[in-house]
């Protein structure tokens, strides 16, 4: 059960009356909240194995609901509210992995062969400490990171690029993504050591350290 404190519905709401739908009183959002909150929190914690983190997304997600859409009708509401807290679930994770991507890069340029028949993205994992939402500051930097990795994928070879989203940004495994790209797994491996080795000196060059 979210904290009374924390509970974000009690505010007052202002927005155009609905010419002909009913528009849910601050009463009825406030209840709609009070049963969907236990719900949602464990819909959280489930998908993030962590009780600090699942409050925060959907406090955050409470918040969003009511300053973006307690204009709604009462029926809208629990489909908006899903959606809301789903993107909360999906944004956690991309954040999340930012900070792994990046430890990964850097460290391919540790003593490594830019040509050697590995996939560093096989040594991917999430920091223990990436698991959590974070401040204004880190997720504003975690925010940077990503455009700049952007930024280096475009100036990748086409077929480096294409290697690296579908092992990191699709999540396929080598061999799945050999038999996309319709070449050897070994050429795979040695696509996405070039390209996290280029991107990791471009990041580095940006001022980017682990």
């Amino acid at each position: 059960m979210l904290p009374s404190a924390r509970r974000p519905w009690a505010q007052t709401r202002e927005g155009p009356a609905h010419p002909r739908t009913p528009l849910a009183t601050e009463r009825e959002l406030a209840t709609f909240l009070a049963e969907a909150e236990r719900r949602a929190f464990k819909q959280a914690v489930f998908a993030v194995r962590n009780d600090q983190v699942a409050l925060d997304l959907v406090q955050d997600a409470m918040l969003r609901l009511v300053e973006k859409y307690a204009n709604k009708p009462t029926a809208e509401l629990p489909l908006l509210f899903q959606r809301i807290l789903q993107n909360a679930i999906r944004d956690h994770y991309r954040r999340s992995r930012v900070r792994a991507l990046w430890t990964t890069l850097l460290s391919s340029l540790q003593g490594k062969d830019e040509d050697q028949e590995r996939d560093p993205l096989e040594t991917l994992r999430t920091d223990a400490g990436a698991n959590r939402l974070g401040g204004p500051a880190e997720q504003t930097e975690r925010s940077q990171v990503l455009r700049l990795i952007e930024q280096g994928l475009e100036a990748l070879p086409a077929r480096q690029r294409e290697a690296f989203l579908l092992r990191y940004w699709e999540q396929l495994d080598v061999a799945e993504t050999a038999q996309t790209m319709g070449c050897s797994e070994g050429s795979v491996k040695t696509h996405c050591s070039r390209a996290t080795h280029s991107l990791a000196v471009f990041l580095k060059s940006r001022g980017v350290e682990p």
